[in-house]
């Protein structure tokens, strides 16, 4: 089997929806021809930024089908196909393998988190094993999984399984990285999980990733591929370009405070934490490009939450205008007329 260098930047990819809530192909498949345009080194359909959890099965592998179809052999495609059931993410990864996918990305099972001797011996090697010939990509993401695989039993199924070449690192711990690297040595990717992360963990000695696995690319993927290719690069310009996209890297997730009224007429403040992809299909709405609204329980931003977005757009636009100006001939729009009018905005808020 070939050895694919996991690096650059790999887009996961949003599903595009409608409002009856199927699936948008036409704006599914300009979204891919633009994240090609862009030089984009792979496509990641339906991992979380894809709603994966609230896609059924048969729309879960027509995206990963479509996908493929739409990337045409022009950059490398990793198939979301974990569950917290094995069998599922058997299942999954055989019409990954037989759609032509490069690699499948498997998430850590969550909800009835296994140990992480259950996760290497009751999911990600056996996934591995049964499919030898495509890459097997574990994910590490405790903040949504509940559980996580030790960077060394991370480290023995690279040793037993020459198909096990890269990890998706996003559980944010960076000395874990440091003993993740010192385990699996050299010849071994890790891709960011992290967009806010990426650079340090590229440019840190102990962990030398090789790129990212992205959000955030999914509206700039040709400023976030530079970043990542200069970093690697170890040209400077890749740190004034980290710099340049902070503000969009930090509404991956958004926090805000917001009001509650009680019955009686009392009001109260209570955080709201949106998560990916929320923000994100926020943001790509309010741009004009193909994203539509989210899958319930993912529903809307709060007015403030929606500000939050705005803003860190409307500071990129001003700073660096260059970084969104391929969106304007990718999707048909004006950014500035974007940005300017509350209407393409307010209506991205419950009321």
């Amino acid at each position: 089997m070939e050895r694919l260098k996991f690096e650059g930047t790999w887009t996961a990819l949003v599903t595009p929806l409608r409002e009856d809530g199927k699936i948008d192909w036409e704006g599914f498949e300009k979204n891919v021809r633009f994240q090609i345009s862009q030089g984009v080194s792979g496509l990641l359909p339906v991992g979380t930024t894809g709603e994966s959890p609230t896609l059924g099965w048969e729309e879960h592998n027509e995206v990963i089908a479509k996908t493929i179809q739409f990337a045409k052999e022009k950059c490398y495609v990793m198939a979301g196909t974990g569950s917290n059931s094995t069998e599922e993410a058997l299942a999954g990864t055989r019409y990954a393998v037989e759609a032509g996918a490069d690699a499948v990305l498997l998430v850590d099972c969550y909800y009835n988190g296994p140990s992480s001797l259950e996760l290497r011996k009751e999911y990600h090697g056996v996934v591995a094993k049964k499919f030898p010939r495509i890459q097997v990509v574990p994910y590490i993401i405790p903040g949504r999984s509940g559980t996580a695989l030790s960077p060394e039993d991370l480290a023995i199924l690279a040793k037993e399984f020459s198909n096990v070449r890269a990890v998706k690192e996003a559980t944010g711990d960076l000395e874990r990285m440091i003993k993740e690297r010192r385990l699996v040595g050299n010849d071994f990717d890790i891709l960011s999980g992290d967009d806010d992360l990426t650079f340090e963990m590229m440019t840190r000695p102990g962990i030398r990733a090789s790129g990212v696995v992205s959000v955030i690319s999914n509206v700039v993927p040709g400023a976030v591929e530079e970043m990542v290719r200069k970093t690697l690069a170890g040209d400077s310009r890749g740190g004034d370009l980290r710099d340049a996209l902070s503000p969009l890297f930090g509404i991956v997730t958004v926090k805000v405070e917001d009001e509650r009224t009680f019955p009686d007429g009392s009001k109260v403040a209570v955080e709201d934490k949106f998560r990916n992809p929320l923000p994100l299909k926020t943001l790509m709405n309010g741009l004009g490009m193909s994203a539509g609204p989210c899958r319930r329980p993912l529903g809307r931003m709060s007015p403030n939450g929606v500000q939050v977005v705005r803003s860190a757009v409307r500071t990129i636009w001003e700073k660096n205008p260059e970084i969104l100006r391929p969106i304007e001939d990718a999707y048909g729009v004006k950014i500035e007329e974007r940005l300017e009018k509350d209407e393409y905005w307010n209506k991205l808020a419950y009321n």
